[in-house]
């Protein structure tokens, strides 16, 4: 699809073209230095007295020279940046330095990444936090040195290893284990991937944090190209499930799979009662498979129930599928909350720690990114990002382009427009060196709501006076699930998603939940409305945090062993304001 985007601004006169105001980069050194001289001590400027004409105190002199290096290098910068195709990372540093402020581009994100790996493989791994205007949550040590120590699990005990080989024999011959023998030295989990591409990287993080929490070696269905999508995560070995796998029919469980947990559970294969004083006799499966896809039933949802957990500790082999997000589940698991906690003593930033540790884009995506950051974001003063969710074949929506206008305006992420044929005000004011923008990155399968938007800051001025410029990069009409070309746009514009300021997102929507988490956003979220043709009021809220929504949890509590409201038993864990029966997490209180 060919890229679609627009600058426009207010009806005034704007500034000349930067071409004929910027001097060459002599006169500008040369007239900032001058202001650095004026500036400095009067011992630089005035002789001494007699033939020593040497200041009094070369800290003086320090001082000047320093001054004039810290005006000069950013206008040079700025100079040079507009002339060539310099990084528009440089731009932004020297925008930092301009508001007296250096960027602090922490490529290791606080520890939560291992340094050493071969930037040539994954550009995206180190380079990505040049790209962000702000710095994100920083994890706590506990994190950073579970994740140290996971990462040693996976090089031991993955693929292309003796234990691996060895485990994978076992698979293949069906060989069972005696309950009472303790846990293997090496387990595994594999994740099953499927649906849009927000619903598998909900499910690999979701699935990597019960791998970090029960000591498993983490390994993802390589179907729907996300070898291909993402970088490997784990430093010195794969996450990709190698082709060889003994259950050559994983990618087909379902509901019905006679080995599902909760199937062998009905059938009394396995027990989940007294299994602390199982008799030795009892024999464990060689794999279960776990089902807590969106039609899940109360039976599968045991998962989440500690009595459960101990059968499951003991299985070599884990196979997973689900399409949610399933950690707010997990917090439900008493077992699990003290490491939980310390893991993450800010429960709200579960995803924006695992996201930005596992999902970096694949060079070729990287490119994508970078190319249309640089182009069409990085200079503007403010970046707004809106994902726009058009469920099914629904039709073009006036009232959603509404819902939208109204949103991002009342909200002051937009600003308004003037009514038209009125100028912007009676006496034209002094036009500034720079007039602010905005540039608003729309994300949709649609063209429509781009092109109406466009239109809208094209044709009419703004209250503001600021230059508000539209872009698109790219619109599918419906989605391919499955198709490589269609995924790896998806994949970058959620990334692109992700590096704005300001974010405001369709309900329900996968693909903005993993944006706001990347990006350590709290969207406005746009209510979806039960009737089509009615603008919601309000037409959107501020999300309670940046934690994606679980949409099918559990709606019983293990420890009485009756229905309950799940969102009510611990303090993390509270529903979502975009589907009513989700779960997500909350900030502590």
């Amino acid at each position: 699809m060919l890229r679609r985007d627009v600058e426009a601004g207010s009806d005034t006169v704007a500034a000349p073209p930067r071409k004929t105001r910027q001097r060459s980069a002599g006169s500008v050194a040369g007239h900032w230095l001058r202001h650095a001289e004026a500036a400095a001590p009067a011992c630089i400027r005035r002789p001494m007295k007699g033939l020593d004409r040497r200041p009094r105190r070369w800290g003086c002199a320090a001082n000047a020279v320093l001054l004039a290096f810290i005006i000069t290098v950013p206008s040079l910068v700025v100079f040079f940046g507009a002339r060539t195709s310099a990084p528009a990372v440089w731009i932004n540093a020297a925008n930092a330095l301009r508001r007296g402020s250096a960027p602090a581009h922490d490529r290791l994100l606080g520890g939560l990444l291992a340094d050493g790996v071969d930037e040539r493989s994954c550009h995206s791994r180190y380079q990505s936090a040049m790209y962000r205007r702000r710095a994100g949550r920083q994890p706590s040590r506990y994190l950073v040195s579970k994740l140290r120590r996971h990462e040693a699990l996976q090089r031991l005990c993955g693929p292309g290893t003796a234990a691996y080989s060895h485990a994978q024999e076992q698979l293949r011959s069906g060989e069972t284990l005696a309950a009472g023998t303790g846990s293997p030295e090496c387990k595994y989990l594999v994740s099953i991937s499927y649906r849009g591409l927000g619903n598998r990287i909900l499910a690999a993080a979701s699935a990597f944090l019960y791998a970090v929490l029960t000591d498993r070696v983490l390994l993802v269905d390589p179907s729907n190209e996300m070898g291909e999508l993402f970088c490997e995560p784990f430093p010195g070995t794969t996450w990709v499930l190698p082709p060889d796998f003994p259950l050559t029919s994983y990618t087909n469980f379902s509901i019905e799979t006679a080995q599902s947990y909760a199937n062998m559970v009905k059938n009394k294969v396995i027990s989940a009662v007294d299994v602390d004083a199982a008799s030795t006799a009892r024999e464990l499966p060689a794999f279960a498979y776990i089902h807590l896809d969106h039609d899940a039933t109360g039976e599968d949802k045991q998962f989440y129930c500690d009595e459960d957990q101990r059968v499951l500790r003991d299985i070599q082999w884990l196979v997973m599928r689900t399409d949610s997000y399933i950690v707010p589940g997990l917090f439900l698991v008493m077992a699990f909350q003290e490491e939980l906690d310390m893991l993450f003593p800010e429960p709200d930033t579960v995803f924006h720690h695992l996201g930005r540790y596992l999902f970096h884009p694949s060079n070729h995506v990287w490119g994508l990114v970078a190319r249309y950051h640089d182009a069409y974001l990085a200079a503007a003063h403010q970046r707004v990002g809106i994902q726009v969710r058009v469920f099914g074949s629904a039709p073009n929506s006036p009232e959603l382009l509404e819902q939208i206008t109204t949103c991002t305006q009342k909200e002051g992420l937009l600003p308004e427009l003037l009514t038209a044929g009125v100028p912007a005000t009676t006496t034209p004011p002094p036009a500034p060196p720079r007039r602010r923008s905005k540039a608003v990155l729309v994300t949709s399968l649609k063209a429509w709501y781009y092109d109406k938007l466009k239109g809208m800051y094209w044709e009419r001025a703004t209250v503001t006076g600021e230059a508000v410029g539209v872009h698109q990069p790219s619109h599918e009409e419906y989605q391919h699930f499955g198709a490589r070309s269609h995924d790896t746009k998806a994949w970058a514009e959620i990334y692109l998603l992700s590096l704005t300021d300001a974010l405001v997102t369709s309900g329900f929507s996968t693909f903005g939940y993993v944006a706001q988490g990347l990006g350590g956003l709290t969207p406005w979220v746009m209510f979806k409305p039960d009737n089509g043709s009615v603008v919601p009021n309000p037409p959107c809220g501020r999300d309670v945090s940046m934690e994606p929504c679980f949409h099918a949890p559990p709606f019983y509590d293990c420890r009485i062993k009756q229905g309950a409201d799940t969102g009510k038993i611990v303090p993390q864990v509270r529903h979502c304001i975009d589907v009513s029966w989700g779960l997500k997490l909350v900030p502590p209180t």
